[in-house]
């Protein structure tokens, strides 16, 4: 799990805890369902933290929202690449 902030990380949050909300779920009870530890769900919805694909699922499961739901929105740019990792944008 990427422990670096990214705004991908923020907007994928936001829109798990927009979900969460409208489902009128609290956070214990989405980790509860999804079976993902609590403070995991904090830290996905603050964007601190960025769910995996497999989880990223699991909560879409458990708040019955079509997981795409949660990417809509997130582009290329919107993650940190590291300068020495050789790889180039706008291709």
């Amino acid at each position: 799990m990427p422990r670096v902030p990214s705004a991908a990380a923020a907007h994928i949050g936001a829109r798990i805890r927009t979900a969460r909300e409208s489902s009128t779920m609290t956070q214990d009870q989405l980790a509860v369902r999804s079976d993902i530890d609590s403070s995991n769900i904090r830290a996905y919805e603050t964007g601190r933290s960025l769910p995996n694909l497999q989880t990223l699922v699991r909560i879409a499961d458990a708040l019955r929202t079509p997981a795409g739901y949660f990417l809509e929105g997130v582009t290329v740019e919107m993650f940190p690449v590291a300068a020495s990792d050789g790889r180039r944008r706008g291709r």
